[in-house]
């Protein structure tokens, strides 16, 4: 049976099925593999080295990342006709997770094969990837991306970079500074986005030696301390007009699109990240002993791990439920097509409101992670020595870059109101199913005999609720709602839970059949736990849209809607927790 290809943003819609999703437990042997080659380099040869890296020590992250292109690990989203190893999203995204625990490490490796690298794979020429793709994709160089400037951060396209054309025609000259440049100190070739004749935003490959290309000193970060942040200093700098990358006036293209896979990409790898703090902040609660008991016996610190692990569940199902959703569009597409790239990225962008998702939620989900783990940890969480410290440092930049999570945000209903007024998505209709169904008195009865049967029922009532708070914030706002920042910062938020909600209710749908009956215990506590949570955050955030959007009588019933469509029976929430706490604190890890 041939798959359902579903639409962006559909999952707010329409009924999602257990058959509709992939999931971690649908790995290939193949994909373990590359997951355990990667486990393994980082464990053996990047981690002894992290305390170097972390002074700076640039010779290793070199070093380390000439290794990862002998293990194949830089040319996974390259194509075979130029040495590539052309994988899937899913296995891309599983490195990245897998590389996520080297710190500082992972920002170089994320930085040169995500934005460094697929600039050039999806918009270059045969003749710039004859040149330059081989080197990257090995190790030889060292890739940047070069799109933030110190005036222009979030608000890319107003970049005061400039390229004019030379005289005799064979040169664009380059004048600019980029600011908070990844891996700049020691990329060989950089992806630079420029205004040509301060108009047409437009990207160039720029080497590193060519004339007029300068470096500022290191930046003194917070955290990500071993990777390298500078200034890219354009100073009439020659770009041979071979060099220039795409179409003049079409370099938004490039900027954005590359953006939707590096969000996604950042996702895959804070869920790693994640993991691996979790599994430091166990090891430490077994270890440390107050009251002549072990900290990890007592039930406050239980509760922590229980709530890590559950909105870890709901993270990673989220992240490979898209990789899923991206590959099952990308298989459609005839790799002999001329436009097969064209017709890639549009695949990618079909899912550009789910890409941002899978920024924001796991980027929060182990900022509340590290923060518990310093907490577990107490006040040795806040001495350099013992990791938790490191943590906390590394984990704030990732709510900052690929598009802070507020831009994000912005980005997750705007784009739904875009679609829906173009008539891709049937939103005015849905939501005005939703208002009946608020004016409708509810007798559904909930047959618990039935697996996951609280949670589907909830989820639905989510899925209303949102088109409801939404519809009336369109209807009242209507193309002035794009100005109402705080309204749609709220309308995200709900859009966002339920799409975790979903995928992880749908991965454990799917799979307690297929594992121990004891994992399908654990993955039903995951689900209860997390939901119980993400339907609390559901209500605030309707709570607010609605207050934002409606008063009087309009108001009133609203909230007496949010009510109804955010109880949740959560009977057993507490043996749920203490069952994930106990597997995950004998396990010294994560248990999925």
């Amino acid at each position: 049976m041939e798959k359902k290809l579903f639409k962006g943003a559909e999952y707010l819609i329409t009924e999602v099925t257990k058959d509709d999703v992939f999931t971690p437990e649908d790995f290939t042997d193949e994909q373990k593999q590359i997951a355990e080659t990667t486990e393994q380099f980082v464990q053996n040869e990047v981690l002894p080295d992290l305390e170097e890296i972390d002074n700076q020590n640039f010779d290793l992250v070199v070093k380390h990342m000439k290794k990862c292109g002998e293990l194949g690990l830089l040319m996974i989203d390259a194509p075979e006709e130029y040495g590539g190893l052309d994988l899937d999203k899913a296995t891309s995204m599983l490195v990245a997770e897998k590389i996520a625990p080297a710190g500082s490490f992972s920002v170089a490796y994320a930085a040169h094969t995500g934005i460094g690298t697929l600039p050039l794979i999806y918009y270059g020429t045969k003749e710039q990837k004859d040149k330059y793709l081989e080197k990257i994709i090995t190790g030889e160089w060292l890739a940047a991306y070069c799109l933030t400037e110190p005036g222009s951060g979030s608000d890319a396209l107003g970049a005061k970079a400039t390229a004019t054309l030379s005289e005799d025609g064979k040169y664009y000259i380059l004048n600019g500074t980029k600011q908070f440049i990844t891996n700049a100190g020691f990329a060989d070739l950089f992806t630079v986005f420029a205004k040509v004749d301060k108009e047409h935003f437009t990207a160039f490959l720029v080497e590193r030696t060519f004339e007029g290309v300068e470096l500022g000193p290191e930046e003194k970060k917070m955290g990500i301390k071993g990777s390298s942040t500078r200034q890219v200093i354009l100073n009439n700098c020659k770009v041979p007009v071979e060099n220039l990358l795409g179409e003049i006036g079409k370099g938004h293209k490039i900027a954005f699109n590359i953006l939707n896979v590096g969000r996604f990409k950042l996702g895959a790898a804070v869920t790693g990240a994640a993991k691996f703090a979790l599994a430091e902040g166990i090891k430490y609660a077994n270890e440390r002993k107050q009251f002549g008991r072990q900290i990890s016996s007592f039930g406050a610190i239980k509760e922590k791990v229980s709530d890590m692990v559950a909105h870890i569940f709901a993270s990673e199902s989220a992240i490979y439920r898209l990789a899923g959703l991206i590959d099952d569009r990308i298989a459609t597409i005839d790799k002999s097509a001329e436009n097969y790239y064209e017709l890639y990225q549009k695949a990618i962008e079909e899912y550009a409101i789910e890409c941002s998702i899978t920024k924001v939620f796991p980027s929060e989900v182990l900022a509340k992670v590290v923060d518990e783990v310093v907490q577990i940890f107490g006040g040795y969480g806040f001495i350099q020595e013992y990791p938790a410290e490191r943590f906390y440092r590394d984990e704030r930049i990732n709510r900052i870059f690929e598009g802070t999570n507020e831009i994000n945000r912005l980005l997750i209903p705007g784009m739904l109101l875009k679609r829906a007024m173009k008539g891709q998505l049937p939103f005015q209709q849905e939501a005005m199913k939703a208002v009946d169904a608020l004016m409708t008195p509810s007798f559904d009865e909930i047959d618990d005999s039935v697996p996951f049967a609280q949670e589907k029922y909830t989820l639905q009532n989510l899925k209303t609720l949102f088109l409801v708070v939404a519809g009336a914030a369109a209807q009242k706002y209507m193309d002035k709602l794009v100005h109402q920042q705080e309204l749609l910062i709220a309308l995200a938020d709900i859009a966002i839970q339920i799409f975790a909600i979903e995928s992880a209710l749908l991965r454990a749908e799917k799979n307690i059949g297929r594992v121990s009956e004891k994992k399908a215990k654990l993955m039903e506590a995951a689900v209860k736990v997390f939901t119980f949570d993400a339907v609390e955050t559901v209500a605030k955030a309707a709570r607010k849209a609605a207050f934002f959007t409606e008063e009087g009588d309009n108001l009133m019933m609203i909230l007496s809607g949010i009510r109804r469509f955010t109880k949740y029976d959560a009977t057993g929430l507490l043996q749920a927790k203490r069952l994930l706490a106990d597997e995950a604190i004998e396990a010294e890890k994560y248990i999925f």
